[in-house]
């Protein structure tokens, strides 16, 4: 008997007539096998950044650096760490590199480039980048930098909550 081929998942079954959609957790592993190893390279890529911006002097008079702290949901209560890299690329942008935990067991990497402004008591900052649907979409943050204090708002579309961070002690690897 030939293994049967399911159109919709372009896999083939080893058992007749069962395909993936009998068996769902199966078709689920497989499609995260592409997400796991783009999560992953993320997440090293962020290590690079991390190290790099560790090595460097912080100056206080710039939101550049590391940052380390917690996200909170405002919606399902979830929360987890949060590390950034602040990486100016102008006097009114710069790229926040976010490494966040999710679960205690997930962990994802991504940027967001945000437009910064000097204030009295810092910088404020406002961006937005879509991370695709399977993270919820487009996020938007709106947030306050000081010198040691890091503050931000995010929003999706499922979604709402906080980062705090602040500089850490000692940046280590």
């Amino acid at each position: 008997m030939q293994p049967s081929r399911n159109k919709g998942f372009g896999l083939a079954s080893r058992h007749g007539n069962r395909s993936c959609r009998a068996k769902p957790t199966s078709c689920a592993v497989l499609g995260l096998i592409p997400l796991v190893a783009l999560l992953v390279s993320g997440c090293s890529s962020f290590q690079r950044e991390w190290q790099r911006a560790a090595q460097s002097s912080t100056p206080t008079h710039s939101p550049a650096g590391c940052w380390e702290g917690r996200w909170q949901s405002d919606v399902n209560q979830h929360s987890g760490k949060l590390r950034c890299v602040l990486v100016p690329q102008s006097a009114t942008n710069c790229v926040a590199h976010y490494h966040a935990t999710y679960w205690k067991i997930f962990r994802a990497s991504y940027s967001v480039s945000l437009a910064v402004a000097m204030t009295e008591d810092g910088w404020s900052f406002r961006g937005e980048e879509d991370l695709g649907w399977l993270a919820g979409g487009t996020y938007r943050y709106a947030g306050q930098v000081s010198a040691t204090n890091f503050f931000s708002t995010y929003e999706s579309r499922y979604d709402h909550g906080t980062f705090q961070l602040q500089r850490p002690v000692s940046p280590s690897p």
